[in-house]
């Protein structure tokens, strides 16, 4: 085993996995749109482009990912989405 292919290796080993978690946002029929898109400006720190396109994603699709990030981000997000009267969780 030449020098290179060790180090190559050692490489690999240091470098850190990181995992993303995902909040989902479920469709209902209860909210509304201006609701949706005021709470994820509020929550997920959208623009009000990006919080108009995941609530119509979520309308159209079912669901959608409005945030990504480690857990401890998204844990106090998501309960805001779900105390606003959302339907979210996170993955």
């Amino acid at each position: 085993m030449s020098t290179r292919e060790k180090t190559s290796i050692e490489t690999l080993l240091e470098e850190e996995v990181l995992t993303q978690n995902e909040i989902v946002l479920f469709n209902d029929d209860v909210n509304t749109f201006d609701h949706v898109i005021d709470t994820l400006i509020y929550a997920c720190e959208h623009t009000a482009e990006q919080a108009e396109q995941c609530a119509l994603l979520v309308h159209y699709k079912g669901k959608c990912t409005v945030k990504t990030g480690e857990y401890d981000d998204l844990k106090p997000r998501c309960t805001m989405l779900l105390n606003a009267g959302l339907s979210a969780e996170i993955v």
